[in-house]
């Protein structure tokens, strides 16, 4: 049986290396890479739930494509969404 002796420089090295492999296993996936997104990433990517979902596709604020059960959106569709008009100047 061998004993190894750990230093506190070999801890060091393995806390960072396992908050490396924590932090690449928990980074949020990127959406916007995608061109379609499903429900449930959109959800995800704009913080809402699942209602507020069904109430942006029943207005029509929001379309969507069904696949089979699947609901897929555009992330150009979403992306046109969140950007705002700017308010008229002679609103107060």
């Amino acid at each position: 049986m061998s004993i190894e002796i750990m230093t506190k420089s070999d801890l060091m090295d393995f806390k960072s290396d396992l908050f490396k492999e924590l932090k690449a296993f928990l980074a949020p996936e990127k959406p916007t890479d995608k061109k379609w997104l499903r429900s449930s990433e959109v959800r995800k990517l704009l913080g809402i739930s699942g209602g507020t979902l069904q109430t942006l596709r029943n207005n029509g604020t929001l379309s969507f494509t069904k696949i089979g059960g699947t609901m897929y959106y555009s992330m150009e569709e979403i992306n046109k969404v969140l950007q705002f008009p700017k308010a008229s100047s002679n609103l107060r």
